[in-house]
């Protein structure tokens, strides 16, 4: 059980330490470095590459945006084998749209409530 959360510390610190490295010693902004690793997390994805990481690692690999390049396409995948190249838009849709819909949803009662300084 302790070399689970270690593993997940460790995985999850290097995906951070590398967005981190991204930011410092390539200069990239903010929304170039989560593309870019949504996009490596997708790629390892199609790759058949990040199911093994997160069966390691756990929490460690499915916390950070590297996991939401994971879910459209393991989503996108799952839909194609089904429905054939419709399925490539509907599932990765399928797949994310409650995670999104939270943070829209969430993001605006945080706006209702609190006030923002202005």
């Amino acid at each position: 059980m302790l070399a689970m959360f270690f593993w997940a510390f460790i995985i999850g610190g290097l995906i951070c330490v590398i967005g981190q490295l991204l930011f410092d010693v390539a200069k990239l902004t903010p929304g170039h470095t989560l593309s870019l690793l949504v996009v490596v997390g997708a790629v390892l994805d199609g790759f058949g590459l990040y199911e093994p990481l997160t069966d390691f690692a756990g929490a460690g690999a499915t916390i950070p945006i590297t996991s939401f390049g994971n879910s459209l396409v393991h989503g996108a995948l799952q839909d194609a084998d089904k429905h054939g190249i419709i399925g490539v838009l509907t599932g990765m849709f399928q797949v994310t749209s409650s995670g999104i819909s939270a943070a829209i949803i969430f993001g605006f009662i945080g706006a209702l409530v609190f006030k923002p300084k202005g």
